[in-house]
């Protein structure tokens, strides 16, 4: 199909990779390519620096860490999936253990013994590359938090003044100006703790730390009325911090005291810190340190060491608050320094600067900062996501190791494997990726699902925010989320605002900001430097948009240009231009940018439309969009769905399951995923695009995935519409389909079902895979195999056997009959109960696909098992030898054919091949009798020294080859040996896959891609569809009144400028704001000979006459949602029962009722259905007794009983007892003889 682009700017930038930020986080964080030796301090490096070594406080041992190793994975991905495993590899590190004692010196050590061994720790799981990790079997995703950045934020609230210090790891610091002038100080956010009492238990005196705040404002000069006294004086009745007045300026003249060290009078917050100075009596540093401990902690502290040290350390001890290498950046931005990134404690020094800058804030000399800019949030990504976990593992391996040391004592310890157990490691590394709320099960329902999922970054999480407790402001869409974070993409939900998508052009500095990246603008020429700028760097510069025109010399063509300023939009002349945009599309998500004619919809609908995309189930056929904008192709590749060549060579073979490609390095072989089941049960399938003896290149599509079509992700289908209303049918955004897109299969998906059962060992014997259950029919059994297991193809219902399985019972008292028939039939009927697994109520389908998993390899289904396993094996490495075979003879026959025998060829059974004066001709290499010639016969048929060194270099490498094959063949078939890896107690796994063949039907819902959605209300015939001119009947029929409200007038342009594209048979590529104008659609339309706005004479289906009006035809892209019928309709006749309400549950999940809540008996009420209303509340409710009469008399067939007391009233009265009310029953027949 040709392509027709409408771009209007071609100066637009590539769109970085979009896994980048999962794969580099990852990769950063372990350093898996560089050497041991290489490694940075970073992340996990950096956290076994900190911790180790473990030194004895006796000088007794040293436990060091040299190094960590990964080593190769046990499964490959694909392995892991099918087998409900996790795809990891094993984790070693190097210790070195050094025996010692002390020595004379103080410090001294001396060495006695070195131990030195790589030690097994635990199994860490590895990232796939397409940024998702396997465990247990299941894909999972680690989404991105964004949290507050650490640094320093000056805050005011009403009359209240705050300064917080924010660390990476560690309590917040918190210094508060109340409305009365009070200074206080809070540690950990708890109790409020004066100013100075906190300075003087750090050891600084109120005169000391006046010095520290002020260094530029106090002077020694001549007092007068109206100075700060900043020194302590020697008389009694004045202190630090008064200010000279009359009265006391004639007293301290009278003492001679005239010249005295003040506070300049402009000195910011002198107000508050008079009133702190006179609230707060003087206390020596111990009464402080005393004070503030039992403060924090309740009690007296017992010595003063650990009072100091609690207080103290909450601030400057590194363990404990650490600002990380952001915390420390922020603050160098903030004091105009260079400290070092790698010095991120908090120094005193530090804390004076900051008491000074809230003093200054409190004076409206620094204005707050906003805490919603992007420069005060910033993203943690997989790998600073498990930190804390590695951690906290670590401390507790090395206490661990501590104890055992200890407990051996350190002159036995030989070896360190006794010593050291990865235990607590493995147990937080697993707690991580199975319970973390941000480590989540994969989002899969299309490939643009994973794509956003793998981007999508959670203000929610441990350390962030909650949902109930978020604000409006913290959701609310703000000016530096410009290229960094989608204003469209988010939920609409509770989690409004709080999860939200990384923009398409964005990546992750070393500090975890967003950046975004522009092109440099120098006197008014745009160069082609891109430049990455944080929310900080981008304050200070004149942006201007994307749309600024150019000349063909990229200079700016206006000369005055409209530009982003400090969140503000303003007209400046080109020269002042510092940046450009490099594209609209840097401003969203992948997902909205997917949607043509953004800039024609109302926001809120094009959130609608983003997320519903990744909603769209794959259909059968897919079929690419008539009206894209141009990045479908590219997130196709980067989603992983389809299969693209990883190097230049040619197809060789081509079947369902594979594609052999023979290249510069061998052969490539791409294996396709066939009909796997995904997360949410929709389906994987690969389909190949090649065929044998195609030329291809590297980055080639090879096959199409699920929702490709072309390489180019298609998440539905082009359809026929007409926006008309019909007959009532598509009132409130219903929608009218025709029967021909159900016959035509246009919107028919499949899901695919996984039904498992094990076979466990239990206290009574094993359970039992088999064909012989007790009481069940030999029809019921036509369908399972000889081992008791459905076979691939068996269309199968409710209640169908899938797998037989019998459990043991214990023994139990038997009635004669049952003795009698245990008499017959022998013993095993008796003590065995059937626990086979049967298909769920309301499903239907067919098998494909049955995994069985076997711990042991001896019994008779094991063994059938693993000899298909072996044969397959075979199969697949006896393919790969011959094709060595094949290119080893291509190049022999280069050098050796039309060569001449000189003497007399013999195979190595000493027959002769090729006599003395023959040829070698193409049927010698065909019929594969060069294979059984010996090697220096080969090499004896040519005279040419080069050539025989020729040959001896093809023999030598194909002898490589075909032992590098035979070592992977063995390995493969060591796994094999050794049986399948089972969960403890497990002896048998088996999965069985059920496909489900959903065609569309009423009920099922529809969307467009500008939130443009509805339910299917009626399948019409073709014949009573409207019908165009020409009769082609339109295949739906949508409401014309969903638009003007809704305001996504995006679809009226994608209904024109489709039917122009379906006429002339072309894709039109139109980008978000700056695609097809309406003039452009209107010419598109003109060529292709259709009316000029659109519109068309329809005639009615079943009348056969025209419409009063002309309506709006043509084609629209519509997906078909996740949110189908079949999935949702469900019946209940007796299910289960809530036990403490005794009411029906909840839920086709558990089989429950449909509830009647209060409205409902409020409608009743209002009819006065009494009856009807008191049979809804008890017997078909909670009234246990009565709704056990109702059965017996519906049997018997008498009247209904009266209904009882419902259990809910008990529950009431219960409650009430509880609270020490009786309700008591009041006899009225009593009450009335009284």
């Amino acid at each position: 199909m040709k392509k027709r682009d409408f771009t209007k700017y071609k100066h637009s930038w590539e769109i970085p990779p979009l896994l980048s930020i999962q794969l580099e986080s990852f990769r950063s964080f372990f350093q898996f390519e560089k050497p041991p030796e290489e490694r940075e301090e970073i992340g996990l490096q950096k956290i076994f620096k900190e911790i180790f070594p473990i030194v004895d406080t006796h000088k007794r041992f040293i436990l060091d860490f040299v190094k960590y190793e990964i080593k190769e994975p046990r499964y490959s991905p694909e392995e892991a999936l099918l087998k409900g495993l996790s795809y990891d590899a094993p984790f070693y590190v190097t210790f070195r253990f050094i025996k010692g004692e002390p020595g004379k010196e103080k410090e001294e050590f001396k060495i006695k013994e070195i131990i030195e061994q790589d030690i097994y720790l635990f199994n860490l799981p590895l990232m796939t590359k397409d940024g998702t990790f396997i465990i247990n079997g299941n894909e999972r995703v680690v989404v991105n938090q964004l949290h507050r950045a650490p640094g320093v934020y000056l805050i005011r609230e009403k009359s209240d003044h705050s300064l917080l210090l924010v660390p990476l790891r560690g309590a917040w610091f918190e210094m508060l100006i109340s409305r009365d002038n009070d200074f206080s100080v809070l540690l950990d956010r708890k109790r409020k703790i004066p100013l100075f009492i906190f300075l003087q238990a750090l050891g600084y005196s109120p005169e000391a730390a006046l010095e520290k705040i002020y260094p530029d404002m106090i002077i020694e000069k001549e007092i007068e009325v109206g100075d700060m006294i900043a020194q302590q004086t020697n008389l009694e009745a004045i202190f630090i911090g008064e200010i000279i007045t009359e009265g006391i300026l004639e007293f301290l003249q009278k003492q001679g005291q005239t010249r005295l060290k003040c506070l300049k009078k402009d000195a910011p917050g002198i107000k508050v810190i008079h009133n702190v100075l006179k609230s707060h009596p003087f206390v020596d540093e111990n009464e402080a340190l005393k004070k503030i401990y039992k403060k924090l902690r309740g009690i007296e502290p017992t010595q003063l060491l650990t009072a100091r040290n609690v207080i103290e350390g909450a601030l400057f001890d590194i363990t404990r608050f650490d600002l990380g290498k952001c915390g420390r950046f922020r603050l160098n931005q903030i004091f105009n320094e260079n400290i070092p990134l790698e010095k991120t404690n908090f120094e005193k020094e530090e804390l004076f600067k900051l008491i000074r800058r809230l003093l200054e804030f409190y004076e409206r000399l620094i204005p707050p900062d906003d805490t919603e800019h992007l420069s005060a949030r910033r993203v943690r990504s997989v790998g600073e996501l498990l930190e804390p976990y590695f951690r906290n593992s670590l401390i507790e391996f090395t206490n661990r190791v501590k104890e055992k040391i200890l407990q051996l004592g350190v002159s036995k310890i030989t070896s360190l494997r006794e010593l050291i157990q990865g235990k607590p490691i493995e147990g937080m590394v697993l707690k991580f990726f199975t319970q973390h709320p941000l480590c989540q099960y994969m989002e899969q329902v299309n490939p643009l699902s994973s794509l956003i999922h793998k981007r999508r970054v959670s203000a929610l999480g441990p350390g962030g925010l909650t949902k109930e407790t978020a604000g409006f402001e913290v959701r609310d869409v703000h000016y530096s989320h410009y290229g960094r974070i989608c204003p469209i993409e988010t939920p609409e939900g509770a989690n409004i605002g709080l999860i939200n998508t990384i923009a398409t052009y964005s990546k992750i500095n070393e500090f975890g900001f967003i950046t975004t990246p522009y092109w440099r603008v120098k006197n008014g020429i745009v160069t082609k430097e891109i430049v990455y700028l944080a929310p900080y760097e981008e304050e200070g510069y004149k942006i201007a948009q994307f749309t600024t025109r150019l000349d063909e010399e990229r200079r700016i063509i206006d000369k005055e240009v409209v530009v982003r300023y400090r969140g503000d939009v303003i007209t400046v002349s080109r020269e002042e231009v510092d940046f450009m945009d490099v594209s609209p599309k840097q401003l969203f998500s992948p997902s909205t940018v997917m949607i043509p004619f953004l800039e024609h919809n109302d926001a809120d609908r094009a959130l609608m439309g983003a997320n519903m995309q990744r909603q769209a189930v794959p259909l059968l056929k897919p079929e690419k969009p008539l009206v894209a904008t141009g990045v479908e192709e590219q997130w196709a590749r980067e989603s992983g769905a389809v299969v693209i060549a990883e190097e230049d060579g040619e197809v060789i073979k081509v079947d369902a399951e594979r594609i052999l490609v023979k290249t510069v390095t061998g052969l490539k072989e791409y294996r396709l995923k066939k009909f796997k089941k995904t997360n949410q049960y929709t389906c994987y399938n690969q389909i190949p695009k090649v065929k044998k003896g195609m030329k291809i290149k590297k980055g080639d599509l090879l096959a199409d995935g699920p929702c490709t079509d072309d390489g180019q992700l298609a998440l539905g289908r082009n359809i026929l519409v007409a926006f008309l209303p019909w007959r009532g049918y598509n009132y409130e955004d219903a929608i009218v389909i025709s029967e021909n897109l159900l016959k035509e299969d246009v919107f028919t998906s499949i899901q695919i079902l996984e039904f498992e059962i094990q076979a466990r060992e239990t206290k009574l014997g094993p359970e039992e895979i088999t064909r012989d259950i007790p009481g069940v029919t030999e029809e019921d059994l036509a369908h399972l195999d000889k081992f008791g297991i459905v076979r691939i193809g068996t269309e199968v219902g409710p209640g169908d056997i899938l797998v037989g399985r019998i459990t043991p019972r214990g023994e139990t008292e038997f009635m004669p009959e049952e003795k009698l028939l245990r008499a017959i039939f022998g013993e095993k009927a008796a003590n065995v109960r059937d626990t086979s697994l049967r298909v769920e109520p309301g499903v239907y389908g067919t098998v494909i696909d049955v995994q069985i998993f076997s711990r042991r390899t001896d019994d008779p289904l094991a063994k059938e098992v693993f000899r298909i396993r072996e044969e397959e094996l075979e199969k697949r490495f006896a393919e790969k030898k011959n094709f060595l075979i094949q290119e080893k003879n291509e190049k022999l026959k280069n050098i050796l054919l039309n060569v001449v025998a000189s003497k007399n060829i013999k195979d190595k059974k000493n027959k002769i091949i090729l006599k003395e004066g023959e040829k070698i001709t193409e049927e010698l290499f065909n019929s594969g009798k060069i294979d059984k010639i010996k090697t220096e016969d080969l090499i004896g048929l040519i005279k040419n020294e080069e050539k025989k060194k020729e040959i001896q270099k093809i023999l030598e490498e194909f002898e490589v080859g075909l032992k590098l094959i035979e070592v992977e063949r063995k390995k493969e078939q060591e796994k094999l040996k050794v049986g399948d890896e089972l969960p403890s107690g497990v002896l048998k796994w088996v999965r069985v896959y059920i496909a489900q063949k959903r065609k569309i039907s009423v009920g099922d819902k529809l969307a467009g891609r500008h939130g443009n959605k509805g339910v299917i209300s009626k399948i019409l015939p073709v014949e009573d569809m409207p019908y165009l001119p020409d009769g082609t009947p339109v295949d739906m029929v949508l409401n014309p009144l969903g638009v003007p409200s809704r305001m996504n007038i995006g679809q009226i342009l994608e209904t024109a400028l489709g039917w122009a594209m379906k006429v002339q048979g072309c894709q039109a590529i139109t980008p978000i704001f700056e695609g097809a104008t309406i003039k452009e659609i209107k010419e598109e339309l003109k060529k292709a000979g259709l009316p000029e706005d659109g519109k068309i004479t329809l005639y009615d289906g079943r009348t056969g006459l025209p419409f009063k009006e002309k309506v709006v035809v043509g084609y629209i892209y519509m997906m078909k949602l996740i949110h189908m019928v079949d999935d949702k309709i469900h019946a209940r006749s007796v299910g289960r029962y809530s036990l403490i309400t005794q009411q029906p549950l909840g839920g086709k999940a558990q089989f429950g009722g449909q509830r009647f809540g209060e409205m409902e008996v409020w409608a009743l009420e209002a009819y006065g259905a009494a009856y009807t209303l008191q049979e809804m509340l008890t017997i078909k409710s909670d009234d246990v007794e009565g709704r056990t009469e109702l059965f017996e008399s519906l049997i018997k067939g008498t009247n209904p009983p009266t209904p009882k007391i419902p259990a809910s009233f008990s529950v009431l009265v219960k409650e009430l007892r509880g609270l020490c009310l009786d309700l008591v029953p009041i006899n009225l027949e009593r009450r009335k003889n009284e």
